[in-house]
């Protein structure tokens, strides 16, 4: 019987050592949050650890990611720092049942791991530090708090065996009411971090747009098949992708945005704000973009009508030249807020295409999570050489001299898009009735223009498609073809041929280094036409 108690008595113990650890983690954290409100909100531990995590992750496990889990892979790594603190902040309250000073060193090693993180991200400064490390005293003191009223000296009356110091209703009301702090405290932070984004967030509604010098002319009819289930030849907003790594999307006051353009070769270096940029002339131009990181048939890519400045005028009033004209610089450096790092080959730039600095989407000021105020749009290349988003520096240098962020991790320095070609429908779970059955899909070789789409079935004779009118060569080109489905199981597969004539490879390879080719394939499953009764 007594041997019974004592292993109740331990688990008791451990079980509550579980739950001060816990508890002391969730006041860490609030704490922090409400520091980091004072700092940025890219100072906070999870936001630190998770960009932290995000430079050092192999690309493999990036691709991997990003293909399980597409635009949510942000989340996804948060709950995964959230679920390793608790596993953490529970052997912490365990160790300090045990041995006090051990647990409270765990606790506080974790608030110094944070600091760590956060001074490795991208344009840190020391305060970026202060969050994690206020976060990891408090979280200390609660642990400290909590253990000793679990197993401080036990309350006169108490009944002799037990675990705990004070009584079950006692631990618990202190519980309570460092969860009810921690989570005051925790929404005070979020409350100072919104408002501190509050002059952001007006800068943008009470921005109006020019018209542009240069107006973008309307859509071409025919452009747009209308077909059930193809993407929309203008990509909506709400539906464009967003492959980055910040786990918070920055939100930059426009009335203080800043742009500076120096460097190898730049005689004239600019530096000016966002309404000097608007003085400009504005030009409007459709353009493709698509992610190096889309897989065969997947959907990073959108289509979208862009307003800004062209970036060629900019580096010429700079005074920079291009290679080809004997200027020494090659590559431009364009530099976020978040401390990204893009190169775009100089020539690509200045070889005449509408390389924007852009303002506008779809007719609005770029939303947070696509670059407000200003971010790089270059037709023809990858987004991760050319598409920085929340732009805030860019710099003439060479390819040799200086490797951007992604050309550090195992990326190609320089990536034209390859063509591309995608069935948006049908695709699985759809299973069409056996008839005539539209398979439709976009096509995209930005900067060389879609010539022809052909698709074919079950490996057989290849049968060209319908193109939707061009609307220039910077954008995709939706196509359908009419198929007399024969019920049964399919597999159907397009290939594409750009505007110079080359026919897209059907060689499957990854996205690394520098994009991914092949054809894509759909398995399709032809149900029997419904039989009527007469």
């Amino acid at each position: 019987m007594t041997r019974v108690k004592a292993d109740l008595g331990r688990r008791r113990r451990i079980l509550g050592g579980a739950v001060c650890g816990l508890v002391a983690a969730c006041a860490g954290l609030a704490v922090a949050e409400l520091a980091s409100a004072a700092v940025r909100p890219e100072s906070s531990p999870v936001t630190a650890v998770g960009g932290a995590v995000v430079d050092r992750t192999p690309v493999g496990v990036k691709e991997w990611a990003i293909r399980e889990f597409g635009t949510a892979d942000k989340l996804v790594l948060a709950l995964g720092i959230i679920v390793v603190l608790g596993a953490v902040a529970a052997l912490a309250g365990v160790l300090a049942v045990r041995h006090l000073p051990a647990g409270i060193a765990l606790a506080g090693c974790f608030g110094l791991a944070g600091a760590v993180a956060a001074l490795s991200r991208p344009e840190a400064t020391w305060r970026d530090a202060l969050p994690s490390l206020v976060g990891g005293l408090a979280a200390a003191g609660v642990l400290f708090l909590l253990v000793r009223a679990l197993t401080g000296p036990r309350p006169v009356g108490a009944p002799p065996g037990g675990a705990w110091s004070v009584d079950r209703r006692g631990f618990g009301r202190l519980v309570a009411a460092a969860l009810v702090a921690s989570a005051g405290i925790g929404y005070a932070g979020r409350r100072l971090g919104a408002y501190g984004s509050a002059g952001a967030t007006a800068s943008r509604a009470d921005l109006v747009l020019p018209k542009p010098a240069v107006p973008a002319p309307p859509v071409p009819a025919g452009a747009d098949l209308r077909v059930p289930g193809i993407s929309p030849f203008i990509t909506p907003d709400r539906d464009f992708y967003r492959v980055d790594t910040a786990l918070v999307v920055p939100r930059v006051d426009a009335d203080t945005w800043r742009l500076r353009i120096h460097g190898e070769g730049v005689s004239n270096p600019l530096e000016f704000g966002l309404r000097e940029l608007l003085a400009r002339p504005l030009v409007e131009h459709d353009i493709t973009l698509c992610c190096v990181s889309n897989e065969v048939g997947g959907p990073y890519a959108g289509n979208a009508r862009w307003l800004g400045v062209r970036l060629a005028d900019l580096l010429r009033e700079a005074g920079v030249r291009p290679p080809s004209r004997g200027g020494p610089a090659d590559q431009l450096v364009a530099r976020s807020v978040d401390g990204m790092t893009i190169g775009t080959p100089v020539e690509t730039v200045m070889d005449g295409r509408d390389a924007l600095l852009a303002v506008g989407m779809n007719g609005e000021p770029l939303p947070f999570a696509h670059g407000f105020p200003v971010r790089m749009v270059v037709p023809g290349l990858y987004g991760y050489v050319s598409a920085c988003k929340w732009l805030r520096d860019l710099e003439l240098t060479t390819f040799a001299a200086y490797d951007a962020y992604w050309v550090r991790r195992s990326w190609a320095p320089q990536a034209p898009v390859k063509t591309q070609s995608r069935i948006d429908t049908p695709r699985p779970p759809a299973e069409p009735e056996e008839g005539r059955v539209a398979v439709a899909g976009v096509a995209w070789a930005q900067h060389r223009g879609i010539s022809r789409v052909e698709v074919r079935v079950d490996a057989g004779p290849w049968h060209e498609a319908r193109l939707g009118a061009s609307d220039g060569i910077d954008t995709w080109r939706q196509w359908v073809w009419e198929w007399e489905a024969a019920p049964g199981p399919h597999r159907l597969e397009v290939r594409a041929t750009d505007g110079t004539g080359a026919v897209q490879t059907g060689v499957r390879t990854g996205t690394v280094p520098d994009g991914a080719t092949g054809w894509h394939s759909v398995p399709v499953r032809v149900r029997p036409a419904s039989r009527r009764k007469a």
